[in-house]
């Protein structure tokens, strides 16, 4: 695929929107986001990855909404390192503005399509993150895979699914104690309560939520903390298909 030249650019809203949500980054770090957002644009190219591309919108709608985690945990906690999934991850949000932020962080990418995921591996490899790994999977089959299963302190997605969904697709590979956090957007109040059966069914229990404006946007954005409190039922997540065309209610 064709190198483009790195391009310099404004970076003074990203600055802000760091200090906003307490990250603070080194000039290798933005560096690696810069690398990000030029190999995304290159590839957005060729494969439908995002509809959003003009640089100030890439960088408060993907990467400080990505970051926006801090919301509900501390940026500290985060630089104590464990292990997180990003189910769904589509381009790289939020697992890679997070394995660039968070270094102490390991991380995996999930995603069904090849092709994204030959583009996440590019973009690891053109970064140089050594904190991070992307499969090739379905969240059915990997949720069920033992190498994965109840082995995350921490499961996110920024997927557009119902929550109800979300929560069979991303609660089996959160380990107890550990916690699951689906971004949704601010008019998710209704779905949230709907998945209370769900929640509970998976091995989670009442979520907490922050709700908050997205940093440089008129965008509404929740956060949801689902604390993983027991084991996951051995029949969840149910085979391929089946959670989307048949949500637990």
């Amino acid at each position: 695929m064709e190198e483009r030249t790195e391009v310099q650019h404004d970076l003074s809203g990203f600055t802000e929107g760091l200090v906003h949500y307490g990250v603070t980054l080194n000039e290798n770090q933005l560096r690696q986001f810069m690398i990000y957002y030029e190999n995304l644009i290159r590839w957005n190219k060729v494969m439908n990855l995002t509809a959003i591309t003009e640089f100030n919108d890439v960088i408060h709608k993907h990467f400080l909404d990505s970051l926006s985690i801090t919301e509900v945990i501390s940026p500290e906690q985060l630089h104590r390192g464990g292990k997180l999934i990003d189910v769904g991850t589509g381009a790289g949000f939020p697992g890679i503005p997070l394995a660039i932020a968070f270094p102490e962080l390991k991380i995996t990418l999930l995603d069904s399509l090849q092709k994204r995921v030959n583009f996440l591996n590019d973009t690891i490899e053109k970064t140089g993150l050594k904190n991070i790994a992307a499969i090739h999977s379905r969240a059915e089959e990997a949720g069920r895979n033992r190498k994965y299963r109840e082995n995350y302190d921490y499961t996110v997605s920024r997927a557009v699914a119902n929550l109800s969904v979300l929560c069979e697709y991303c609660l089996p590979f959160t380990k107890e104690g550990g916690c699951f956090i689906p971004y949704k957007s601010g008019n998710a109040e209704e779905e949230i309560r709907e998945a209370g059966k769900a929640i509970r069914l998976l091995g989670g229990k009442p979520v907490t939520q922050k709700k908050f404006s997205l940093f440089g946007t008129d965008q509404e954005r929740i956060l949801v903390v689902i604390q993983k409190e027991t084991k996951t039922p051995a029949g969840y997540p149910r085979k391929a298909g089946t959670p989307a065309k048949d949500p637990l209610k």
